[in-house]
């Protein structure tokens, strides 16, 4: 009984360590062409993060979990406002419930999501790069130029959005996983994925809509229903930040 579990333990880190060096082999980051900011050159709106917090079911579905979400948002939203005065640039946090025309920012909110997992999908996998996209790593993405029209971002040069979404594997998820991976080394099945942790922090600017800088990841770190966990995945959305004394040349 114990070489049987031995073994199982064997194969599951095999599949973990596979999966994380595959994961690892993408691109993760991506500037417009000639974007740069200078410290103290701009003003940045920093919009109300979205987060998602909850359990991943046996089946796969995403099962929002309400205490964890607001936790999260609690330890993520204290290290944001930590990191504000370390970006270089002047951050305005925006709350969507208290500016004019929220509507609308929630949607390019959502829209932003959109274009970064496209981003993620199409451009950080080479080799999901649309055909326009193959001979070019030309980063060249958008929201449409109509943001500018909104009042509560006018005057701020660009617009940072910060989307998060973290599901557990539920012991069944797990266990699946499991199972999942002995059916595909034994040649039949598909391995399986417990568990998701998906962030993105991206700068819009405001006059163009153009996407100038994101940082996308689809396997980040840190338990953001934890303290230490939230200033790890704040530290992992802004690495490289533009302008900030950690982005890179």
């Amino acid at each position: 009984m114990f070489k049987i579990r031995s073994l199982w333990f064997i194969l599951l880190f095999c599949y973990l360590a596979f999966a994380s060096s595959d994961l690892s082999a993408q691109e993760k980051t991506g500037n417009k062409e000639g974007f740069e900011l200078e410290p103290g050159s701009v003003r940045i709106a920093l919009l109300e993060p979205s987060v998602r917090v909850g359990s991943q079911s046996t089946g796969g579905m995403f099962e929002p979990n309400a205490d964890w979400t607001e936790q999260a948002k609690e330890n993520l939203e204290a290290e944001l406002a930590r990191k504000q005065e370390l970006l270089g640039n002047e951050i305005v946090r925006l709350s969507l419930d208290n500016v004019h025309q929220s509507r609308e920012l929630v949607q390019y909110h959502a829209l932003f999501g959109a274009v970064a997992s496209s981003v993620i999908e199409y451009q950080f996998f080479p080799g999901n790069r649309l055909p326009t996209k193959k001979k070019s790593k030309a980063f060249e993405w958008s929201v449409g130029p109509d943001l500018a029209d909104i009042e509560a971002v006018k005057g701020f040069d660009y617009v940072l959005l910060i989307r998060t979404k973290d599901a557990y594997g539920s012991t069944g998820r797990k266990l699946l996983q499991v199972a999942g991976f002995l059916g595909a080394v034994a040649g039949f099945g598909t391995a399986v994925q417990s568990g998701e942790h998906i962030g993105m922090a991206g700068l819009v600017d405001v006059k163009t809509g153009d996407l100038v800088w994101l940082n996308a990841d689809l396997a980040m770190g840190g338990d953001v229903r934890k303290v230490e966990g939230a200033e790890k995945r704040v530290q992992q959305l802004l690495e490289g930040f533009p302008g900030s004394s950690d982005s890179e040349d």
